[in-house]
């Protein structure tokens, strides 16, 4: 489950209590959440603090790790920037392909491009990468809200080259005796 599934869970366990009409039934829920978000969020620090001063000790694991990575950023323990992360979840979502052309910090659009569709074979459409990606954003870059992705112009296709000639003696063309 991803941080943002849980998120969305509590909220609609949350949304349930106030609903029921008894709001110390409600504001209680609302602080055991709180003090258990405090409760983690230290625990993780001191996991974070730990493993950066091991020897050797290297976050990438925890870093490379959707989960985790949900964690420290929900708790602000991450220690890359929103260019690393996007890059993350972009590496996470396979989609390897797309350029970040801008993220707009105010709004939380990001822009990607990338290759115009229909190339490879395979059968994958912008809507399924779109849906990728944002699922990894999700885990790795929550301040993105708004993924915009546009397709880089297709370049033009070169003209077929007809062969105009006679056939070596003794080839016949397809189907023809």
């Amino acid at each position: 489950m991803s941080a943002q599934e849980t998120g969305r869970r509590v909220e609609e366990v949350l949304d349930r209590l106030a609903e029921l009409g008894r709001p110390e039934a409600s504001e209680a829920a609302e602080e055991l959440v709180r003090v258990l978000m405090e409760f983690y969020g230290a625990g993780l620090a001191r996991i974070v603090a730990l493993l950066s001063s091991a020897p050797g000790g290297s976050l990438d694991p925890l870093l490379g790790d959707e989960v985790a990575a949900g964690l420290l950023v929900l708790h602000d323990l991450h220690p890359e920037d929103t260019a690393a992360r996007v890059d993350r979840a972009l590496a996470a979502a396979d989609a390897g392909s797309l350029v970040v052309e801008e993220f707009d910090q105010t709004t939380g659009t990001l822009r990607l491009s990338g290759p115009a569709g229909g190339g490879c074979g395979c059968g994958g459409t912008a809507d399924d990468t779109r849906e990728h990606v944002e699922a990894a954003l999700s885990c790795f870059a929550p301040e993105v809200v708004t993924v915009e992705l546009a397709q880089a112009e297709a370049a033009p296709a070169e003209p077929v080259l007809l062969q105009i000639g006679t056939r070596p003696s003794g080839t016949a063309s397809a189907g023809v005796r």
